[in-house]
């Protein structure tokens, strides 16, 4: 691309060849055009009465959700503005785990009124001043509106069962919901004072066959191993387990070694030693009392063969992450040297046992009095709603979590949304000149969520809204949209609540979004390499690689 000299009027080259340049309306026009197109394949997919989207990948996989994360990672786009809204719901996933369909139709919203100003005329600074002052507002009602609770089992089901009421899996909502917080209750801890959930310690195993409601919450840790020796028993009560990060097996030496052998009495006694270590790790695990080993690692047959004579149960190639859980569970300490082993090193379980699920053998490690790391063991017909289930799960302990962060809940419904608009534009009517204009219209993109609703619920949008308006202006701050009733009711009689975190982090994300993208005023994109240059650079590579061998020689 080239440029005139301002004096010489001369074309002076900038950019490479083949590169491109849009600027001002034009580059704001086709961000704002694709992040809209984005939030327009999403909307439909809000609320529990949202549309689910079929997707289907290079290799002809297909993938059936209403999850508004996975439909945008399973997404290839090539707008970078389209990417950077995308990058954003992946944060806002990462961050709450739930709110990524509202975070992308929000901030979709925010750029679509944004650009009405900006063709009125007003500066995209005074926009992005106005949509900064009315998120900070509104960050500041929604504390205000905001419900404290009691992190109790009865208060957590309310709100997640909420939440898994917009999954394909809505129907075993209160099922899954009830797994999902005793699973919660069993992992939580206390740090500072403070409950807080890892759930790193909550374990999701998927198995085909039987139906949902097959799920189980397992109070210890399931693996999708068996057991080694067909000699070894396959259940042991009152389990002494030893946690081994170490193989048992002869270990390879570093360096490379011979041994010179000359007569087969050789070969025996070289074969008896290797034995007779092994024999003496078994021996000593017995001797401390363990009748079930765990490792990371690797059981040599050998190995194998005294374990079973020992009556032991052992499992091997235990993926990291799982013997961490089942540390944590038993109580006990990641054994790193057999020898060096002891009694108070063994964790405990009620029952070890190998069983047969779908067609497949796991081992349950399980009737742990208190166990902080426990396995939700998910069953479906297909591999599909597996997935699926998964993904609500997924989400709904990522609910969980953000509950015990903060024990703060708002009505569900689209009434949040309602609140928060109104008090937004009693606030803009403040604000000088035209950043009044910008925060009226943050207020306007909040109320798109109800709407949607409204529309999914088969009600009129229109109406709807009006009908919220009144009710929030006469005080009625939990009225909201009643999808499956197909009318406005109190969503506080309907328990739908959502976490408040949940919220914060839409209003945060979707604001930072749509600043973002209404910033940029230029877009500049690189031309795609020739096939010479390609050409001339692989050349020349090789060429300085030939010169380094020579001067190496």
């Amino acid at each position: 691309m080239s440029q005139q000299a301002p004096r010489t009027g001369v074309p002076v080259m900038i950019l490479k060849e083949g590169s491109q340049r849009t600027t001002g309306v034009d580059a704001r026009r086709s961000n704002i055009q694709a992040a809209k197109v984005i939030a327009e394949i999403l909307s439909t997919s809000l609320g529990p009465r949202g549309m689910d989207k079929m997707l289907i990948d290079a290799f002809g996989d297909v993938t059936i959700t209403g999850d508004g994360a996975t439909i945008l990672k399973e997404m290839e786009v090539q707008h970078p503005a389209a990417k950077l809204l995308i990058e954003v719901a992946k944060a806002q996933d990462a961050e709450v785990g739930d709110g990524t369909t509202t975070v992308v139709v929000l901030a979709g919203k925010l750029l679509e009124l944004g650009e009405e100003l900006l063709e009125e005329g007003i500066h995209p600074t005074i926009v992005i001043d106005g949509y900064k002052k009315a998120a900070d507002y509104a960050l500041k009602v929604a504390e205000e509106i905001a419900k404290p609770i009691e992190l109790t089992k009865e208060q957590l089901l309310r709100v997640v069962s909420s939440a898994l009421s917009s999954k394909v899996v809505a129907e075993t909502r209160d099922y899954l919901a009830g797994l999902v917080v005793e699973a919660a209750l069993q992992a939580v801890e206390m740090r500072d004072g403070k409950p807080y959930l890892d759930l790193d310690w909550i374990k999701i195993e998927k198995k085909k066959g039987k139906s949902i409601y097959e799920t189980q919450l397992v109070r210890g840790i399931v693996l999708d191993k068996e057991v080694v020796h067909p000699g070894m028993p396959k259940r042991v009560t009152n389990a002494k387990i030893a946690i081994l990060d170490a193989p048992l097996e002869i270990e390879k030496p570093e360096w490379t070694t011979k041994i010179s052998v000359t007569s087969p009495e050789q070969i025996k006694a070289f074969l008896d030693q290797e034995a007779e270590i092994l024999k003496s790790y078994v021996d000593h695990l017995a001797s401390i009392g363990a009748n079930v080993v765990i490792t990371q690692k690797g059981i040599d047959e050998v190995a194998q063969h005294f374990l079973a004579k020992k009556g032991i149960l052992a499992v091997r190639r235990v993926k990291r992450s799982d013997i961490e859980k089942l540390a944590r569970a038993t109580g006990a300490k990641i054994i790193t040297s057999i020898k060096d082993a002891k009694p108070e090193d063994l964790g405990t379980a009620g029952l070890v046992e190998e069983r047969k699920v779908g067609e497949e053998k796991m081992v349950f490690v399980e009737e742990i009095p208190n166990p902080r790391a426990v396995t939700i063991l998910v069953r479906g017909g297909s591999d599909r709603i597996l997935d699926e289930v998964e993904r609500s799960l997924q989400d709904a302990l990522h609910v969980s979590r953000d509950l015990f962060r903060e024990p703060k809940i708002v009505p569900g419904g689209g009434a949040f949304e309602v609140e928060v608009a109104r008090k937004v534009r009693e606030f803009a009517r403040k604000l000088p000149g035209k950043e009044q204009l910008a925060a009226l219209k943050f207020a306007d993109a909040l109320e798109h969520i109800p709407t949607i609703l409204a529309l999914t619920a088969g009600l009129d949008p229109v109406d709807a809204i009006a009908e919220l308006r009144r009710r929030h202006d006469n005080g009625e701050i939990t009225a909201g949209v009643d999808v499956h009733g197909g009318k406005i009711a109190d969503m506080a009689a309907l328990n739908v609540w959502d976490p408040l975190l949940v919220k914060k982090q839409v209003i945060k994300s979707a604001v930072e979004a749509a600043i973002m993208i209404l910033r940029i005023d230029d877009i500049i994109a690189a031309g795609a390499p020739k096939r010479e240059e390609k050409g001339k650079k692989k050349e020349g590579e090789e060429g300085e690689e030939k010169k380094e061998e020579t001067k190496f020689d």
